[in-house]
């Protein structure tokens, strides 16, 4: 571990963390959280009618994203290196970023489905991976010792 964490890695810590606990609260919201947060009107009623389908889909989310921001700890410095995490920091990433950029393609060959919800996400999922790349290129050095 480093004596001066990686602040970008740390950021992006934090926001994998926030949308990890967020998915986790929008199981105990139930049909309209599912609604609000643009989850589709298909889970919503799924959730409504007690079916264990959108929690488990939803917790699955969250579980991937409190294991994102294990990573992105890791990578800061504050908790111990993880397995693969070189590789791990930049497919975390290369998801995000990928997530943000799929609404360019949305609005060529799909605009009807382009919702706010769309827009937002996509948004938030560019600044997520804007953050990770950053404190990437800021811990490659340390990333790429063997350790």
């Amino acid at each position: 571990m480093s004596s001066r964490p990686n602040t970008f890695l740390l950021a992006g810590a934090g926001l994998s963390a926030v949308a990890a606990l967020l998915h986790v609260a929008i199981i105990f919201g139930g049909a309209p959280w599912y609604r609000f947060f643009g989850a589709g009107e298909g889970m919503a009623r799924a959730a409504e009618a007690g079916q264990w389908y959108p929690a488990l889909v939803t917790t699955g989310i969250a579980f991937v994203l409190g294991l994102w921001a294990a990573y992105a700890l890791a990578g800061a410095g504050v908790i111990r290196r993880l397995p693969w995490l070189r590789l791990g920091l930049c497919v975390i990433t290369a998801i995000y970023l990928v997530r943000g950029l799929a609404l360019l393609p949305a609005w060529v060959w799909a605009p009807a489905e382009v919702t706010p919800f769309v827009v937002w996400s996509s948004v938030i999922c560019m600044l997520y991976g804007a953050v990770h790349v950053l404190g990437v290129v800021r811990a490659w050095p340390q990333l790429s010792r063997a350790g």
